[in-house]
Parts: C-alpha cells; structure tokens; sequence
C-alpha cells in the first residue's frame, strides 16, 4: 500500500476531523480519492461525448423549417 502525503488548509483538516471523527481516516480519504477519480472518469467520458456530437453536426447541412415542417407531417 502506498503513503500520500499533501498539504490542506487547516480549517479543512478540522472540517473534516470533526466530519469523520472516530473513523478511519486513511479509509475515508481512500474511497474519497476513489471517488474523485471516477468522477474525473465520468467527466471525460462525458467531455469527449460531447465533443463527438459537435463534431457530427458541424459535418451535417442545416436542414430549412420548411424541410423540416413536411417531413415531419409525412411521418405523421
């Protein structure tokens, strides 16, 4: 297992230590830093989804209101 060691504001080492007190501290900051990571996995996932989607309409022509209006009353 290995060591992390960083620095915090201290009014956030007592937010925290009033928090989760009597709790495992190096268990908590675990599957908080678990936590973060997919977070920032879900936020790429979601920043290249949209990226793909702009990209696939920059590459589409506009379609008229008029176009748009007699297709969709075809459908109906």
């Amino acid at each position: 297992m290995a060591t992390v060691n960083f620095s915090v504001p201290d009014d956030v080492k007592e937010a925290f230590n009033l928090a989760y007190e009597g709790q495992n501290k190096s268990a908590v900051i675990a599957e908080l830093m678990r936590e973060a990571v997919e977070r920032a996995a879900r936020k790429k996932q979601h920043q290249t989804a949209i990226a793909n989607i702009l990209q696939r309409r920059a590459a589409i022509e506009p379609v008229s209101e008029e176009a748009f209006q007699t297709a969709r009353e075809e459908l109906r």
